[in-house]
């Protein structure tokens, strides 16, 4: 199968293009600029796209069976929040800029269509109430307003000849470099002040299981729905936990966060489909990973999620 990850170069999307080429899929990069050397473990096929809907792009989906759309235009570093001085800019993008890659990909023949959505879409989960695909979406903020838009605009457009998919993920960490836990464990270990939080999370290798299955499952089972994905919570006081163990670090830890207050989100109709997540396994083998190839952290806005 050949596919089109549009946002390939971004932090969430580098793992499911490696995560996709290591399951055999025929991949291509999509984005405004050429990957850079050495960014992929083997070359990879490249196609610029961007996210303006006043640009035909249909020469980009030629011998395309599938795309999986996860480019965002945002303040660097930042999601939520990610329109700056600039909403309608954002919007335009990020909404009508998908919209249209949506329309063009399906006139082009592309069979199936998966897109990165976002829990944000639920709005403020932080009482501790569980998120289901069913419930009506109530995004606080101008990224899930977005989110969910789109989702609808994917659906609108999607028939017995165009699969839509929307994946929900909650906020992705991993191994790669730039990492959004950089900052937060340079801060830490420069003994500079940092403030307890909690949130939901999965690994982005994971993410890419979750796309793959829904790439290869029967389309009767995925077409027209949202999939929520979310495997562990975590806080601060958890992460750098396992940093003082590695690095040794005399630096006090910040007070643990409360887990119960943040909501979580149903994943049965991922796991329906075979998906399971690494757990606090992995999560605690990537957090060691990070502290062995520690780097000068970027300005990724500390902790965020997609």
């Amino acid at each position: 199968m050949r596919i089109l990850v549009s946002g390939g170069t971004g932090i969430v999307g580098r793992y499911i293009v490696e995560g996709l080429s290591l399951a055999g899929y025929a991949v291509t990069i999509g984005g405004r600029h050429r990957p850079e050397p050495g960014m992929f473990p083997a070359p990879m096929k490249y196609m610029p796209i961007t996210l303006d809907p006043e640009i035909d792009q249909t020469g980009a989906f030629d011998g395309v069976d599938a795309l999986v759309h996860a480019a965002f235009s945002h303040v660097p570093g930042r999601y939520r929040g990610g329109e700056g001085d600039d909403p309608q800019g954002f919007r335009r993008l990020n909404l009508e800029g998908s919209a249209r890659l949506f329309r063009t990909a399906k006139r082009a023949g592309v069979a199936r269509c998966i897109f990165l959505s976002s829990r944000a879409v639920y709005g403020d989960t932080g009482n501790g109430a569980m998120s289901f695909e069913g419930m009506e979406p109530e995004p606080a903020t101008l990224y899930g307003e977005v989110k969910i838009e789109a989702e609808r605009a994917l659906f609108a457009s999607g028939d017995t000849e165009f699969t839509t998919v929307s994946l929900r993920p909650t906020g992705i960490y991993g191994d790669l470099r730039p990492n959004k836990w950089d900052r937060l464990i340079d801060n830490y270990l420069a003994g500079r002040p940092v403030s307890g939080c909690a949130g939901t999370e999965v690994h982005g290798r994971d993410v890419a299981r979750a796309v793959s299955l829904l790439l290869e499952a029967d389309p009767r089972f995925v077409a027209g729905h949202a999939f929520n994905l979310s495997d562990i919570r975590t806080d601060t006081h958890e992460i750098l936990e396992i940093v003082q163990q590695v690095t040794r670090s005399p630096h006090p830890l910040p007070e643990a966060s409360a887990h119960a207050i943040t909501g979580e989100m149903d994943t049965s109709r991922i796991r329906a489909l075979g998906w399971t997540g690494g757990g606090k396994a992995l999560f605690e083998e990537t957090i060691r990973n990070l502290c062995k190839t520690l780097q000068p952290a970027p300005d990724l806005g500390g902790w965020s999620g997609i």
